[in-house]
């Protein structure tokens, strides 16, 4: 059940009417069973996979919660790792890197005879094992205690706004949550909707539109050069940005319409001016996550400085590959590693190069040219992540800048004209409240606008994405990671 689909606004409206009419006691249970079947009408074989993993994390959490000895804890913490980490493994990465193993012996003229399998990556599978996999960490390190209420902590796991795509929660701050009794509350529950509609006219006006023009394009590279390249290109960061930050603007306002807050995911992170403060804005609940539990168990930075440059690299390296099985999201992760490192070995220089050109004497000139180096870099590590293959990357950065000596204007619409204009549109529309959005919340900035210009704007949304908006129900892209 996709969230940018009829059924889902109705199934949406059935259970917050049904949760709020329902006595507190039972709520959790409408939860659940609500959650469970959100998830099942997708495949209903994969239900049992979260069940397992639910068990797991549960069981191996009481364990260590009695055990005295902190061998046994260490026991109990590998066990849910393993066991977890395995399914994970063996639906996302087991054809990967079996397909890659046989590439390698082919080379060699080695036969290889283990055989790949058919089968579907179950749906949200890397968000809900993260969330077992850091509540798991937690009582192990004495953060969290365990959960006493299996229904509860199975809540927890199946939670249906932030289930299938984030942002993923931490369950020292979801589960207190859930104990909690939330009455109607006319401001919580409007505040919720709007942030709800803002993420639907992100994904179906904006990111749905760029699609059409970057699938044409990106499906296809070999017959495209110059300027349809570069504009794919451009359009693919604000597609993947709309897409994903109108999935958690959608899943934050449905918890909140229930009375629940989830971690923002997101605050404006094409405005960055280093790779490092892109990372602190873009997709924050899963680089937390793996600084909490990956970075963090490495050694961080309380090691030798080539280690630490290791530690750094290494995560950027695997939180590639948690996008996707593919070579592609490697070199993505990789070269995002590279851009950190870069910003920490050139630090020194770039404040002398700043400094004999005195732009400190120039704040605002200096902050474009950080945002837009920034942006450009980020923009070229989209190509990797994008592109079906490694080798289409390639083809794609080689191709972009020939052919431009004789553009065709008219070769750039690639889909049409309107479809063109509408998308630019509303791309500078979205980066207007973007700028608007720099001193304060959106929903706060026009609460304190008369009612006439906040219900003209609401209105004006609503009609665009009526109007505008791509209802052709397109799977939201972190869905297949």
């Amino acid at each position: 059940m996709l969230f940018n689909s009829i059924s889902f606004l109705v199934f949406f409206v059935v259970v917050t009417t049904a949760y709020f009419l329902m006595p507190f006691r039972y709520r959790w249970v409408l939860l659940l069973s609500s959650s469970y079947f959100f998830y099942m009408c997708w495949n209903p074989t994969h239900i049992f996979l979260m069940i397992f993993s639910t068990l797991i994390s549960f069981y191996t959490g009481q364990y260590m919660a009695r055990a005295e000895k902190r061998s046994t804890k260490k026991m109990c913490l590998v066990l849910s790792l393993v066991l977890n980490l395995s399914v994970l493994f063996f639906f996302k990465y087991y054809n990967f890197i079996n397909d890659s193993f046989r590439i390698v012996f082919n080379q060699f003229n080695y036969s290889y005879v283990l055989p790949s399998f058919n089968m579907l990556l179950p749906i949200g599978i890397s968000f809900y094992t993260f969330h077992t996999l850091s509540y798991s960490i937690d009582i192990y390190r004495g953060i969290k205690k365990p959960e006493k209420h299996l229904v509860i902590f199975a809540l927890y796991v199946a939670y249906f706004p932030q289930l299938v795509a984030g942002p993923i929660a931490r369950a020292s701050k979801l589960l207190p949550q859930l104990y909690e009794e939330h009455s109607f509350d006319y401001d919580r529950v409007t505040d919720g909707l709007k942030l709800m509609l803002w993420g639907f006219f992100k994904k179906l006006v904006i990111a749905d539109r760029l699609a059409i023009y970057v699938n044409q394009v990106y499906n296809n590279p070999s017959e495209y050069h110059g300027a349809p390249l570069i504009i794919a290109t451009y359009f693919f960061a604000f597609q993947i940005y709309c897409d994903f930050s109108g999935y958690s603007d959608i899943a934050i306002g449905g918890a909140q319409v229930l009375g629940v807050d989830l971690i923002d995911n997101f605050k404006r992170p094409y405005f960055s001016k280093s790779i490092p403060e892109f990372w602190r804005r873009w997709h924050i609940s899963l680089s937390t996550w793996f600084k909490d539990y990956v970075y963090i168990a490495l050694g961080g930075s309380r090691v030798h400085k080539w280690r630490w440059y290791y530690n750094v690299f290494i995560v950027f390296l695997i939180s590639g590959l948690w996008h996707g099985a593919n070579w592609t999201f490697a070199v993505w992760g990789g070269l995002h590693g590279f851009y950190y490192l870069c910003s920490i070995w050139t630090a020194d220089f770039r404040e002398r190069l700043t400094a004999y050109f005195r732009l400190p004497e120039y704040p605002f000139i200096r902050k474009v040219l950080q945002v837009f180096i920034t942006f450009h870099l980020v923009l070229l590590a989209w190509i990797f992540f994008r592109a079906s293959s490694i080798s289409d990357a390639f083809m794609i950065i080689n191709n972009m800048f020939s052919g431009l000596s004789n553009l065709d204007p008219d070769s750039i619409w690639v889909v049409g004209k309107a479809e063109f204009l509408v998308s630019v549109m509303s791309i500078v529309f979205m980066e207007c409240i973007h700028l608007v959005q720099r001193h304060k919340k959106m929903r706060k900035f026009f609460s304190e606008k008369p009612l006439g210009i906040r219900w003209a704007v609401y209105y004006l949304i609503i009609f665009s994405t009526l109007i505008f908006g791509v209802f052709t129900s397109n799977q939201f892209i972190y869905f297949q990671f």
